[in-house]
Formats: C-alpha cells, structure tokens, sequence
C-alpha cells in the first residue's frame, strides 16, 4: 500500500501558510537535501489548486531555462500530479490531472494502488487537513523555522478529537531549522495528576 507523505514548511508558531520573508532566510543546503529526500520518494505529488498554480507557473520556465534547478524542476515535471479543485482545470504543465470524484474516495484508491510507492503532498494545507482528518496521513514531515510568524494558515484547525503522533525522526539544521517527522499514533492511557504526582520536582 503507498505512503502518504505531507511535506510543509512550518513556523514554531504552526502557521504553514508560508511567507518568502520568513522562509528563504533559513533555505540552505541542509533543507535542499531535506526536500529532495522527500520528493524521492513520491510516485505521485497530490496537490491543491493554489499549489498546482504556483509550480505551474514556476517550474516549467525554470526547466526550460536550464539553469541550476533545472534538474529538479524536470523531476517536478515528469512525476504524476493529482490536482484536488472543486473547478475544472485546463492543464498546461504535463503529466497533470484532476482528482475525480470526492478526495478521501480518490486518496483511498490512490493508496490501493500496486504500481504506486509514495504519495507526496507539498503544501496544499486544506488537502492535509481533510486527509487527516481521514485517517488517511501516514507521515507529517515538517521543517520548523524558528520563527513565529503570527499570521497566515495553520496547519492544525480546531477540531475534535486531538491528533496523537509519535516522532519517527529528527535533525536539527546550522539554521537553527529542526526537521520532525511525524507518523500517527493511538492516543497515550488517560492519567490524572495523582498518576504523575510523583515526578513533580521535590523542591529545595
């Protein structure tokens, strides 16, 4: 069954709606590989409409330029993108196309597949949050900047119940960025403070 994969940058205040001012000083050769390890494991980017238009509008010229990211920008290319829009999309970028039907329905489908090892998906807040919600997350890696941004998108909305996740995985970068993945977990036995009293500090 493929892996679900979220990949975000995030501030430490959870906004992942990111902002170029706060994020691109922290981009360094420690964060390139980062990316790339994800992307490498993707058979299938999953993105949100606003994601889509943002790397077609980007990553084709840049592929086409020939310059340092040229590279990446043809990996970008020839992976299969799953576009998630409630509108219909006329497809510029190859290898592109749209989710068919609801996103929970396709993503399960997606996950089925035998010919599919990884399913990336690269900011795209609401699709994360509905998939989530789903059950259907299998990985949150996160690049936390430490920066509080204050404002913008969070990656986790009000809801109920909580989301319980273990730490798979950690590396702190020269940035002072720390990357977390994350995997779902079952939520820890409930306990009171009567249960933890005794691992309160004794005092001086």
């Amino acid at each position: 069954m493929a892996k679900v994969i979220s990949t975000l940058f995030i501030s430490a205040d959870g906004v992942a709606e990111i902002d170029f001012d706060w994020h691109f000083p922290y981009f360094d050769e420690n964060m390139g590989r980062a990316v790339a390890e994800d992307y490498d494991t993707s058979d299938v980017l999953l993105i949100g409409r606003l994601t889509y238009d943002s790397f077609a509008g980007a990553w084709p010229d840049r592929e086409a330029a020939g310059g340092d990211d040229a590279p990446f920008a043809k990996q970008l290319g020839d992976v299969r993108k799953v576009v998630v829009s409630r509108q219909p999309l006329t497809f510029s970028w190859r290898n592109s196309e749209l989710v068919e039907g609801d996103l929970v329905e396709a993503v399960t489908t997606l996950k089925a597949d035998a010919g599919i090892g990884g399913i990336l998906i690269p900011g795209s807040i609401s699709v994360v949050q509905q998939l989530l919600a789903a059950g259907l997350v299998d990985e949150l890696r996160l690049l936390v900047h430490p920066v509080a941004a204050r404002k913008g998108r969070r990656l986790f909305d009000d809801g109920d119940p909580a989301y319980h996740l273990k730490v798979t995985a950690t590396e702190i970068f020269p940035t002072g960025v720390i990357r977390v993945i994350y995997s779902p977990t079952d939520a820890p036995a409930k306990v009171g403070y009567d249960q933890v009293k005794d691992q309160v500090p004794a005092g001086n």
